[in-house]
């Protein structure tokens, strides 16, 4: 739409935003009129017509089998687009038009923003099904005529009924018509089923729908007069009420054709199911946080009883060993400790690098500087585990061997250094993380094969990266001096949700 607004029309951006509304309420009018919308806008030099946007109905058959956006009328080939835009009024004359052997009626429907008509809806209504109409149906039409009157007086839609129309309920859904008191006149079969979940035994028909739904459902916070009030469709609001049976979501839309309200429209919908699954997700995840909370306290309890332990042995080997086993323990109880503040299983994973960091740097406290450089990311809980054991295992790894004495220089008050660079690639099609772990330290001992190594911790190593992550690990001497240790990782793109999709534009 702001295409074609844009190229063909000298509409301003806040007409372009009045029509982006309008198209964004008007299903409603073709459910309720049983017909197709086609919106039509004056070119800039006002010889033809472009249409910006087209709806069909889910109560009906279309009218339209092709798509109509983009076409382009000249002025004069339908005279009712003319009459409706020049006289800013309704317009239903005329005998049904032929299209495929199917009659169609056609109406114009000026819309109007601020006193000026800015395009015309072209409401067409497949006749080839007609029949008497039911009493929903009538009431359906009656609807639909009163929001068309709005919509050429600039009325309709609301400007301050901020909802969310991908999920607001729809006339069939279930549809209540109200009187100018807030009464009811007419239910749907759907509408009143609703309400016998709520607990409603008689028929809503000639009671008063804001009374009789707060003595359904009370108000849980507010006072049962905003209830009353919601529900007597004197506002244009999305508002949900609860009882111990059923919840139900409501959308108020009072009717003014005239510009004096004459009852209200209340669409209504049963999502008792819905907010249960919804209840149960949170429940789930509020469980998997606590499980997280207390795998993380138990870690951290056998971290200290080791600690106890190690302080009790004679054999240096012994202390340095257990030292080794609560650093790996510590590592995996941050990785829970942060999944046990997320609503998902996926962790920013910098902040545990950082913190992975600092519990290695006790090693040699003051005098190796360890830092990190790049960005892991958002990564999985199931990679982020075995990564944070990984990462601890080479900068301890590096600080241990890469730096026995302490440092190359005994003078300055730092004596090495151990960086982690992080670096996300690999493209949409095969995302992966690469990271780095440089230590200008003294290096590989000659002949020394990673691949062949039986040190414990370089066979962690291999073991997480390549058989838990599925990546490569390498290690390899610097010319200048030190080592570097490369881990290729590969991982789910960040901006993919839980089936490794991307996530639809608007949400989810």
């Amino acid at each position: 739409m702001n295409d074609l607004v844009r190229q063909h029309t000298a509409l301003s951006d806040s007409d372009l935003e009045w029509l982006h509304l309008l198209v964004s309420e008007w299903q409603l009018l073709s459910d309720l009129s049983f017909a197709d919308l086609v919106l039509w806008v004056p070119t800039r030099d006002g010889t033809r017509y472009v249409s910006v946007a087209q709806m069909r109905p889910n109560t009906g058959p279309t009218s339209y089998q092709n798509d109509m956006v983009g076409h382009l009328v000249p002025r004069g080939r339908r005279p009712m687009l003319d009459t409706a835009l020049d006289e800013g009024r309704i317009v239903r004359e005329g005998d049904p038009e032929w299209r495929e052997e199917v009659p169609v009626r056609v109406e114009s429907i000026p819309v109007r923003r601020e006193g000026r008509v800015l395009g015309v809806i072209a409401r067409n209504t497949n006749l080839l099904t007609v029949r008497t109409p039911s009493r929903l149906e009538l009431t359906y039409l009656q609807s639909a005529s009163d929001l068309a009157q709005m919509i050429a007086a600039g009325a309709f839609p609301f400007t301050d009924q901020q909802g969310d129309m991908d999920v607001s309920p729809r006339a069939g859904d279930g549809l209540i018509r109200l009187d100018a008191d807030g009464v009811v006149q007419y239910a749907s079969p759907n509408a009143l089923s609703a309400y016998h979940r709520l607990g409603l035994a008689a028929d809503l028909v000639g009671h008063h729908l804001g009374r009789a739904t707060a003595e359904l459902a009370p108000a849980r916070e507010a006072v049962d007069e905003a209830v009353v009030r919601l529900a007597s469709g004197w506002a244009p609001r999305d508002f949900e009420v609860e009882s111990d049976q059923a919840v139900i979501q409501l959308r108020s839309i009072p009717l003014k054709p005239r510009g004096t309200r004459i009852g209200s429209l209340v669409l209504l919908r049963d999502v008792t199911e819905l907010r249960r699954r919804e209840r149960e997700l949170l429940t789930k995840d509020a469980t998997i946080r606590e499980i997280h909370h207390r795998v993380k306290n138990n870690l951290q309890t056998v971290a200290a009883l080791l600690r106890l332990q190690a302080r009790r042995m004679d054999s240096d080997q012994g202390r340095a060993a257990l030292g080794e086993a609560v650093r790996r323990v510590g590592s995996i109880a941050i990785v829970h400790e942060t999944l046990s503040q997320n609503l998902d299983e996926r962790v920013e994973f910098d902040e545990i690098a950082d913190r992975v960091l600092s519990m290695v740097a006790e090693i040699s406290p003051g005098r190796v500087a360890c830092r990190r450089t790049g960005r892991f990311g958002i990564l999985d809980a199931d990679v982020a585990t075995p990564l944070s054991m990984a990462l601890t295992e080479v900068v301890q790894n590096a600080l241990e061997h890469g730096f026995p004495a302490g440092g190359r220089s005994p003078d300055g008050p730092e004596r090495g250094t151990v960086e982690v660079a992080a670096v996300r690639g690999g493209g949409r099609s095969d995302p992966r993380l690469l990271v780095t772990v440089q230590d200008d330290g003294a290096g590989l001992p000659p002949g020394f094969d990673p691949d062949r190594a039986g040190n414990l911790g370089l066979q962690i190593v291999r073991t997480l990266v390549e058989n838990e992550l599925g990546g490569t690990f390498e290690m390899r001497p610097v010319p200048e001096g030190g080592t570097r240790v490369l881990l290729d990782i590969p991982v789910r793109s960040e901006g993919t949700d839980r089936r490794g999709t991307a996530p639809a534009p608007g949400g989810s």
